[in-house]
């Protein structure tokens, strides 16, 4: 399977090349990419609100240190995911059945 957090346009790429079949497979694979996809965004926004990747107040590392927190955190979500995240990729590819075919 190809990784969605490496290759997120994939979707995309399925959507955009109507003049070619789309096995049933392929449709499969990219919505767990993409669910897969969302749950590292979701993570990211959780790390965020928790105060991940804020710099701290007795030594941080000025401007610079807070405008690259959010990739810190994207890159820190990503790696989350693909260990497995928090479920809620598997949530969603099992409770809009895209599981259920091709397996």
């Amino acid at each position: 399977m190809v990784d969605a957090l490496s290759s997120p346009n994939k979707s995309a790429a399925i959507a955009a090349a109507p003049s070619r079949s789309i096995s049933g497979s392929e449709r499969i694979e990219a919505f767990e990419d993409a669910a897969r996809a969302f749950e590292a965004v979701f993570i990211a926004e959780m790390l965020k609100h928790a105060g991940v990747g804020e710099p701290p107040d007795s030594f941080g590392g000025g401007e610079g240190e807070a405008q690259f927190a959010s990739l810190l955190r994207d890159a820190q979500a990503k790696e989350m995911a693909k260990a497995g995240g928090i479920g809620l990729a598997e949530y969603l590819i099992t409770a809009l059945g895209a599981g259920r075919n091709d397996r």
